[in-house]
């Protein structure tokens, strides 16, 4: 099994933690990473929004492309891995919700 939580794996993460903006973050991908991986990832994070919203794996295949096992990996992540997916899905549902009694005027 290889190992992930290294010195290496850390540094990696307080690069992404210093990023401020969506503009940065797309030119730091873009230097790590091939476009193929960031299209990749980005099908997975928006299969894990799906999933949290209950759509059926056949709506997630047909939207992203994803094979069945790769979503249903994922959502065994959702659901019992970390708690990365959920924490991140809460945190932009919280974000960007308007909260009662304060609609648009």
């Amino acid at each position: 099994m290889t190992k992930w939580n290294t010195k290496t794996t850390e540094n990696l993460l307080k690069a992404i933690l210093a990023l401020k903006n969506t503009n940065e973050a797309k030119k730091f991908l873009r230097d790590l990473l091939t476009k193929q991986e960031i299209c990749e990832f980005g099908k997975r994070w928006q299969a894990a929004q799906m999933l949290a919203q209950k759509m059926p794996y056949s709506t997630i295949e047909k939207k992203t492309g994803l094979s069945s096992a790769t979503i249903a990996r994922i959502s065994k992540w959702l659901n019992k891995g970390m708690g990365g997916y959920q924490l991140i899905i809460n945190r932009l549902n919280h974000h960007n919700s308007i909260p009662k009694g304060r609609g648009l005027s």
